[in-house]
């Protein structure tokens, strides 16, 4: 059985966790809480979050579909180096910034996530996996002259290839391959 890649998990977590501190930041800034400062907090630390992590990770066997518009946000996170690959320090990260917004009711949801995908993240970290871009493939250029083929010399419908009959040489000789051929059944004009 395959090993679990925990960093997709944690990767998914910490997004919808920084959606919901956005959410829930929004809601204690505008309802004019008693503590709406952590609210504009959680605002401006599920932004920070949202961008570190919607670039996915590149999974280390089998294919990884790419987010839309994730080239732009990789470059970004590319630029940090060693702080945005290694997941200790994500782990580390996402728990510090959940602290503060969970002294307000509306924020609690988003760090009870946040702090959940600390603890994927950790156990990934622990797991040896580390944060890798997903670089674009070399698109192969097919050659031309070698894609080009014959094209078929019989109409549709054609028969699979071993059963195709290939003419004799008394046939091709004879003239009878291109000429009218006999129906082998015979054909009665009976009416019933």
């Amino acid at each position: 059985m395959g090993q679990i890649e925990w960093a997709m998990w944690a990767n998914e977590q910490a997004l919808a966790s920084g959606l919901i501190l956005i959410t829930g930041g929004i809601v204690a800034t505008a309802g004019r809480f008693t503590q709406w400062y952590f609210g504009a907090y959680s605002i401006a630390a599920g932004v920070l979050i949202c961008l570190l992590e919607y670039p996915r990770g590149k999974r280390k066997k089998g294919s990884t579909m790419e987010r839309c518009g994730q080239k732009y946000l990789t470059a970004m996170v590319k630029l940090f180096g060693p702080l945005t690959r290694n997941y200790y320090v994500r782990a580390v990260l996402h728990f510090l910034l959940s602290v503060p917004a969970g002294f307000l009711l509306a924020t609690i949801l988003g760090t009870v996530c946040l702090v959940i995908a600390s603890v994927i993240y950790l156990l990934a970290a622990i797991r040896g996996e580390q944060w890798t871009p997903i670089e674009p493939k070399p698109k192969e250029r097919p050659q031309v002259g070698g894609t080009i083929k014959q094209p078929p010399t019989n109409p549709p419908p054609r028969p699979p290839v071993e059963v195709r009959k290939k003419p004799s040489v008394g046939e091709e000789e004879a003239g009878t391959a291109g000429g009218p051929q006999v129906n082998p059944i015979p054909v009665t004009d009976e009416v019933v």
